[in-house]
């Protein structure tokens, strides 16, 4: 009985570990990976509010190093995923916008308006550290590694508010 109970009551407290306890997500196509094991490099330049390309080819199982270069006046985001991660990475980056952690330039750390928002909004997205994305400032550059698993059709994006809806997104195909 007393097995059971302490069993019980370990899973009641993993249960409400808070979602964003666990930076490292798991992603179905595929994961990140260090530059070194890169086959191959892809430039993609950014600027007020495009990607210099509009559709990308990997392979399932290439490992591509991604130099993602601004060249805009705005805070530029490069987000590999699903629409359907996209659409909820947007609700997520709001909010870091309505905290005044993410402005028009750059992430800002200090005093933050948190009202009304959420643990998970607080963690994980808070800090912006999913690795499937990186922000680039403006003038700046910044470089994403990733491995891809399977073929699918995904999506290239930046998931700053407005960004993705002016048009801020492209096609990545894995093929097999």
């Amino acid at each position: 009985m007393f097995l059971r109970n302490s069993l019980l009551l370990v899973g009641l407290l993993v249960l409400s570990l808070p979602v964003w306890a666990s930076p490292a997500g798991s992603y179905d196509f595929g994961q990140p990976a260090p530059a070194s094991k890169a086959t191959r490099t892809v430039e993609v330049t950014m600027s007020d509010i495009a990607f210099s390309a509009k559709e990308l080819d990997v392979k399932a199982g290439e490992t591509v190093r991604f130099v993602l270069i601004n060249k805009g006046h705005l805070l530029h985001e490069f987000n590999l995923g699903h629409a359907a991660a996209h659409a909820e990475h947007q609700q997520e980056m709001l909010k870091m916008q309505q905290g005044g952690q993410l402005t028009a330039t750059g992430m800002q750390m200090g005093d933050m308006n948190m009202a009304g928002m959420d643990h998970a909004a607080m963690g994980h997205a808070m800090k912006h550290d999913d690795p499937n994305s990186v922000l680039v400032e403006p003038g700046k550059s910044a470089e994403l590694t990733w491995t891809f698993s399977q073929a699918r059709n995904l999506q290239f994006a930046c998931n700053i508010p407005g960004h993705y809806q002016a048009g801020m997104v492209g096609t990545l195909k894995v093929a097999p």
